[in-house]
């Protein structure tokens, strides 16, 4: 019998890469959503017996597609695949009634034993060998390996997913960097990590402004920028922090005394030094590079967000930007984190995904 399979991802670069990873032997039907309202409603209609869902998506996010199936009873075996590693985020999913958690970009081999785990996939076996007359005849039988030529369903699928752009793609990068950073934050500070959907645009620096107007929020701004280079590919990664957050981060990393200027800079350099650091590492990991880093530097402290990109902006002209806005659950604590890759980099960067995207 053929299983209705549903895959649950904002990115059609993520899509397909779970599309490639599963068993080409595999008897199933598939159907694509590209957020969590749209997999519900595949759902609702009878076409998921079997879903990879994604956590941080548009509409509704996993938590939420999790949580509604529950509600209505519908049936749907689930597997969560996603970038936010947190031990949080996985405790909630199984909470919830997830089957399993695997994270991205998925390991073919997990997911298939993940799938064999849980019953949702047999590997198909070929005969053996006829017996020769001298062997007794209760010999076992073995386990061939089937061809690794995807099915007709995967090639259809795949063919759907052809035409994935570099800015698609090189957020799906974004998003699994962006995950590991804010599970090393969580782990630190003994907190749930709420994270965004990355925003991926080439700006020049006058629109950056009206891009990142979020990150005005509340008021005063304080900022660190790091240099980073690597083959080609170089840029500066700012981490943006609301002055109205201080106290509470300064709480969360068990800081005592009053938190004056000089404590603030320490935080900021602390927090800079954990973030931007485990960003790059993923982008890194995943595009087969290796970072160095400048030393960091404050930018302004106390200031509004306008002024410090007017102050900076013959530093950054024109630019791919990478905009991450995180937040942390039941706390007043906010801050962005932004990639400014030179507009030299991008070929460079575009070359460096070209076999992810194939």
């Amino acid at each position: 019998m053929s299983i209705r399979l549903l895959v649950c991802d904002d990115s059609g670069f993520a899509r397909k890469q779970l599309i490639k990873a599963l068993p080409p032997d595999w008897n199933f039907q598939i159907s694509q959503a590209a957020n969590g309202l749209e997999g519900l409603e595949v759902i609702r209609k009878g076409h998921g017996d079997v879903v990879l869902l994604d956590l941080t998506m548009p509409e509704m996010d996993g938590y939420g597609v999790l949580q509604a199936i529950r509600d209505e009873g519908l049936q749907a075996r689930v597997v969560v695949v996603s970038g936010d590693v947190q031990e949080q985020a996985v405790q909630r999913v199984l909470g919830l009634g997830a089957l399993a958690f695997l994270q991205k970009p998925v390991d073919p081999l997990d997911l298939r034993k993940t799938l064999r785990e849980h019953g949702l996939y047999k590997p198909a076996v070929a005969k053996p060998a006829a017996t020769p007359a001298a062997e007794p005849a209760t010999q076992a039988s073995v386990a061939i390996p089937v061809a690794e030529a995807p099915n007709a369903e995967q090639v259809s699928a795949l063919q759907d997913l052809s035409k994935i752009g570099f800015r698609d793609t090189f957020r799906e990068i974004t998003n699994v960097a962006m995950g590991r950073a804010g599970a090393l934050l969580a782990r630190v500070l003994n907190v749930f990590v709420k994270l965004p959907i990355p925003n991926v645009n080439i700006f020049e620096v006058g629109e950056l402004s009206m891009a990142l107007a979020d990150a005005q929020r509340g008021g005063a701004v304080s900022a660190v920028c790091q240099g980073y280079i690597s083959g080609g590919i170089a840029g500066e990664a700012l981490l943006i922090f609301h002055d109205s957050s201080f106290r509470d981060i300064a709480k969360l990393m068990q800081h005592e005394g009053e938190v004056d200027n000089n404590t603030q800079l320490e935080l900021l350099m602390d927090l800079s030094s954990l973030l931007i650091g485990a960003c790059l590492n993923g982008f890194a990991e995943q595009l087969d590079i290796r970072f160095s880093q400048g030393h960091p530097i404050i930018l302004g402290q106390h200031c509004n967000f306008d002024d410090l990109l007017r102050v900076n902006q013959t530093r950054w002209k024109k630019t791919l930007a990478v905009e991450l806005s995180y937040s942390i659950e039941h706390h007043s604590v906010n801050f962005d984190l932004l990639f400014l890759f030179t507009e030299d980099s991008v070929p460079r960067l575009q070359h460096k995904i070209q076999y992810l995207m194939e």
